[in-house]
Formats: C-alpha cells, sequence, structure tokens
C-alpha cells in the first residue's frame, strides 16, 4: 500500500534548542569535526537514523541559524552536514533547507560531490529536495536543474505587496504564484510535475483570528489553494507540502494531537507532502475528533462572521480545557 504522506524529517533544525545547542558544540571541535568522533557528532548522526528508521522520505537540514552574522558559516556546514545525511542516512536523500540561495546551492552540489573518498561516501540514490524556491528566486535556482536532479519546494510567497483581503496574499494571488513557479519550472527547465512541490504556508491557529470582518482566515487560504492547485489538470503530479509544525505555535497543550489533525484535514483538500517529526506517524494515526473538529472550524473560516465565531469558541474551549494550572 502507498504511504498516505510523503514525509520530510524536520529533526536536523538548528533553531530546535537541544539540537541547535548539540550543533554548536559540535562546530566548535573545530573544522574536522564531522570527521571526528565526538558526542556531539554521535547525536547528530542518531537525529538522522532515527528518522531513517522512522520511514521519512528526505532528511531536513536547516543551519540558517548559524549564518546570520556570517552566512559563510552556514555554507560551509550545510556541505558537512549533507556528507552525513549521504554516509549515515541509508540512501534517503536530504532536503537542503535555507532562506539564503548560497547555501541550497552549495547543499546540492555537495550532494553530488564523490571526488571525496576519504569519507567513503555511497552512491549518490534518488535526487535530493531543495527547499525553497520563490518566484524572485526561481531564475537563480531552477537553472540548475541543467547540471543537477532535484525537486524543490516552491514557496508561494513573493516580494510584492500582497493585495488580497486583509494585507496578505488571497486565494488567488497564492495559486497565481504556484502558476508562474509551474510555468518556468516544467515549460523553460525541464522539470516533471513530481518534482515540484508547493507550500502555501502554514500559520498559527492561535492568532489566526483576522483583524477586519469579512477577511478569510489564513489557514481557509492554504488550505484552499492546496485544493485549486490539486484540481488544475495541468498540475496534475505536483505535490502540496506543509511545514506542519508551526500551527501549534503558542498553544498550551496536545500539540503532536492538533498537528495530527492538521495534517488529516489538509489532506482532504490534497495535501500529500509534510515537514514533520516522522516519528509521530502523521497521515497514518487517526486524530482525536475534538481536535479535527477545531481544525476543522478554521479551515472554514471564509470571512463570515458565523465561521469566525465557532473557531473562537472552539479554540477558547480547547484552551481552558490544556491550560496548565498556575503553581
Amino acid at each position: 500500500m502507498e504511504k498516505p504522506l510523503i514525509t520530510i524529517g524536520e529533526s536536523v533544525h538548528a533553531s530546535i534548542p537541544k539540537t541547535g545547542a548539540v550543533m554548536k558544540q559540535l562546530r566548535e571541535l573545530g573544522p574536522e569535526a564531522c570527521q571526528r568522533p565526538s558526542e556531539p557528532l554521535n547525536y547528530i548522526i542518531s537525529l538522522i537514523e532515527s528518522q531513517v528508521n522512522n520511514g521519512a522520505d528526505y532528511i531536513a537540514v536547516n543551519l540558517d541559524a548559524f549564518g546570520e552574522d556570517n552566512p559563510q558559516i552556514t555554507v560551509d556546514m550545510m556541505r558537512e552536514y549533507v556528507k552525513l545525511v549521504r554516509k549515515y542516512g541509508s540512501g534517503v536523500p536530504v532536503c537542503i533547507d535555507s532562506s539564503n540561495d548560497d547555501v541550497l546551492i552549495a547543499g546540492l552540489k555537495e550532494w553530488y560531490n564523490t571526488s571525496e573518498d576519504r569519507l567513503a561516501l555511497p552512491p549518490v540514490g534518488r535526487a535530493p529536495l531543495v527547499n525553497s524556491v520563490k518566484v524572485y528566486t526561481m531564475e537563480n535556482m531552477l537553472p540548475l536543474k541543467k547540471d543537477f536532479d532535484f525537486a524543490f519546494i516552491g514557496l508561494l510567497v513573493s516580494e510584492e505587496k500582497p493585495t488580497g483581503p486583509g494585507g496578505s496574499h488571497s486565494t488567488d494571488e497564492l495559486y497565481s504564484l504556484a502558476q508562474k513557479i509551474f510555468e518556468a519550472a516544467v515549460h523553460k527547465y525541464g522539470f516533471k510535475p513530481h518534482e515540484v512541490f508547493f507550500d502555501s504556508t502554514v500559520f498559527p491557529l492561535a492568532i489566526d483570528m483576522p483583524m477586519e470582518p469579512g477577511v478569510p482566515g489564513y489557514t481557509y487560504r492554504t488550505f484552499e489553494t492546496i485544493k485549486k492547485i490539486k484540481k488544475n489538470p495541468e498540475m496534475e503530479g505536483v505535490h502540496c507540502v506543509l511545514g506542519v509544525s508551526n500551527c501549534v505555535r503558542d498553544l498550551p497543550g496536545r500539540k503532536v494531537g492538533v498537528c495530527r489533525a492538521y495534517v488529516a484535514k489538509a489532506m482532504e483538500y490534497g495535501l500529500d507532502a509534510a515537514i514533520v517529526n516522522v516519528a509521530h506517524r502523521y497521515g497514518s494515526v487517526e486524530p482525536a475528533p475534538e481536535l479535527l473538529e477545531l481544525v476543522s472550524a478554521y479551515a472554514r473560516m471564509d470571512g463570515s462572521a458565523e465561521k469566525m465565531y465557532e473557531a473562537i469558541q472552539l479554540m477558547g474551549k480547547f484552551c481552558r480545557e490544556n491550560r496548565k494550572p498556575m503553581s
């Protein structure tokens, strides 16, 4: 039976406090740290291997937290972490994740760098995933397809001022961004539709409350954009992906359960890939009915006062039931 969801393991991410601290320790061990045995290195290797064992289809690496003052640090670190995924990922490809194109390019080139035999790297298996390409970066990133095989996540954001309701992108605007990326990727640069993933972005449920009447919620727009992409016969074969954990930011509890419900609801709209903690088996375990009801309320928040009131009521109930008592 085919897996219900393409899973991109999120655990090798510098913004996760414990992981970021270990990455910092590893970096402080010097330029050869990723080749010499150490406790920090063992920890990173265990993150890679555990995600493989939990069925990850890709292993994401994000090191952007290290490049805030000097982006070159992140470029150099990405090369080393890509080698680690090559060596310890049992053939599971890397997802090179960065907001910096130079980091993405360095990681992509390193995945295909077979000139270094000192690490005894295995042969390159499936093509890596690049996260992310935007409308305003695609002419920099997509031509790399000529020299390197890869799939990519098209992030539906724009440098232009959004003109949708409430000062953010409407469903039509998000869909238009997807069309532009698809057109360039498939018809200009030779990507196959299944090598294109679209990310309509996840907004925290806790603050998904429009400030103006008649404005649809962010979750509504995210899900409706997925539906619109998936219904377009010209885009048949493309994937839709979300970084799910952002939906539970600032919630008081049951975060795994809410993520599970969020994935289940998004899959009804056509979601078929997710950046997640793969240990939680999202897409395979049934969500709690009351949590699915909560997420469903946000998915229906189309701008009407009635739908917004419904979501507010359910969120208030959820917070009351899950807020930790004051000590």
